[in-house]
C-alpha cells in the first residue's frame, strides 16, 4: 500500500492544479470555476488557439506545457479521467483566435466524446474548431482493439511541433494537417516492473510475479497482452527500439526525435542509462538521432516504468520543434 499526501479523496487533482497555478503565476492564468489554465504570454502572430487536456496523474502533461511556444490552454480532468466538455468549451472560448481553436486529443473514448461535444458547442457559437488525434501506442495497435491505438508519450512531441507552427501564423487547416501527419509518424512503447498505486486506497493497479515485466503497459495502468521475463537493459531497449523502427520504417535520410520518458517512479540514473542504450541501438541501425528528451514528461502517477517514443522528422518538423518555448515544464 502507498498512501498519497492529500487533503481528502477526490481533491488531489484540483488541489494540485491550484498549487501549480500559484507556483507558475508568471506563466499561466487559472480559472478555478471551470478548472483550466491559460498561457499569459503567446505569440501575436497566432491565428489559432491550441488546447489540450486529459486525466490528471500524467503530470507535467498537459498543464505543464501551457505557455509561450506551446499550448494556449489545458483542461485536466480527475485522475485518469477525461475533462468535462464544459471545461473544454469554456477554455476554448478563452483562447480562440481569429481562425478558431485546435484541440489536441489523446485517443481514449472519454476524451474523444467530451472534446467532440465541446467542438459541437463551439460550432454552434460560430467558432471554428479542428482536432488532431494522437494515437501512438504500439502495444494497442491491433485489429482486435476497436478504439485503436492509445495516445501516450507522442502527445508532448505533437504539442511542441504544433506550438512552433502556430507561432509562425499557420492557419487552422494547416495545423490539422501538420498535427495529423506528425502523430502518424510517432510510435511509443512502454514497460513497467510495478504498477501505479490508486490514490483512493493506495493499492497497486495490478501485480506482477517476481522477475516479470509488463511489456506494453498503458499510461492508465492498462495491462499488456503479455508479460516477459526480466532481461538486461540493453537487450530490453534493443527489442523496444526494434519494434518502434519496424512500425515507423524511417527512410535512409530521415532522422528521428526520441523521448525517453519516466512513468513516475523510475530514477534519472536509470533514464540516462536507458538513453545510452537507445543511442547505441540507433547508431548500430544507422538511424540518425536529431533531437532527444530524457526525463519525466508523461507520467502515470507512481508507476515504476518507462516509455520510448520515436518521431520521424523532416526539416520543417524539426524547425517547428526547435522554435522557442517557455512553459513550466519545457523551455529552450
Amino acid at each position: 500500500m502507498a498512501r498519497y499526501f492529500e487533503n481528502c479523496a477526490g481533491e488531489l487533482a484540483s488541489d494540485a492544479l491550484s498549487g501549480f497555478a500559484r507556483a507558475h503565476a508568471d506563466l499561466v492564468g487559472y480559472d478555478a470555476a471551470d478548472g483550466f489554465v491559460t498561457a499569459l504570454h503567446t505569440a501575436p502572430a497566432r491565428l489559432v488557439g491550441l488546447l489540450s487536456g486529459g486525466g490528471a496523474g500524467h503530470e507535467p502533461l498537459h498543464a505543464g506545457y501551457v505557455g509561450a511556444g506551446m499550448l494556449d490552454a489545458a483542461c485536466p480532468g480527475r485522475i485518469f479521467a477525461s475533462p468535462h466538455n464544459r471545461q473544454i468549451f469554456r477554455a476554448s472560448l478563452a483562447v480562440a483566435r481569429p481562425e478558431g481553436v485546435l484541440h489536441v486529443v489523446k485517443n481514449y473514448t472519454g476524451d474523444r466524446i467530451n472534446f467532440g461535444i465541446a467542438a459541437e458547442r463551439l460550432a454552434d457559437a460560430g467558432i471554428a474548431c479542428g482536432r488532431v488525434l494522437v494515437d501512438d501506442d504500439l502495444a494497442s495497435d491491433s485489429e482486435e482493439i476497436a478504439a485503436g491505438r492509445r495516445g501516450t508519450g507522442a502527445t508532448l512531441l505533437v504539442e511542441k511541433v504544433l506550438g512552433g507552427a502556430a507561432d509562425s501564423g499557420m492557419g487552422l487547416g494547416g495545423l490539422v494537417d501538420l498535427g495529423t501527419s506528425v502523430a502518424g509518424r510517432c510510435r511509443t512503447l512502454a514497460v513497467a516492473s510495478a504498477a501505479h498505486h490508486a490514490p483512493a486506497d493506495g493499492a497497486p493497479a495490478f501485480a506482477l510475479p517476481p522477475g516479470e515485466l509488463e511489456y506494453g503497459v498503458g499510461i492508465h495502468g492498462e495491462r499488456a497482452d503479455r508479460t516477459r521475463s526480466w532481461q538486461p537493459l540493453g537487450a530490453l531497449v534493443e527489442d523496444m527500439v526494434g519494434a518502434l523502427l519496424e512500425a515507423l520504417r524511417p527512410g535512409p535520410e530521415e532522422p528521428v526525435v526520441a523521448l525517453v520518458n519516466g512513468l513516475g517512479a523510475v530514477t534519472s540514473l536509470e533514464l540516462y542509462g536507458i538513453f545510452g542504450e537507445l543511442t547505441r541501438v540507433l547508431e548500430a541501425r544507422r538511424v540518425r538521432l536529431a533531437r532527444h528528451l530524457v526525463g519525466n514528461y508523461v507520467t502515470a502517477l507512481d508507476m515504476r516504468g518507462f516509455s520510448l517514443t520515436l518521431m520521424v522528422a523532416d526539416r520543417a518538423v524539426l524547425d517547428f520543434y526547435d522554435a522557442p518555448v517557455r512553459t513550466p515544464a519545457l523551455s529552450w
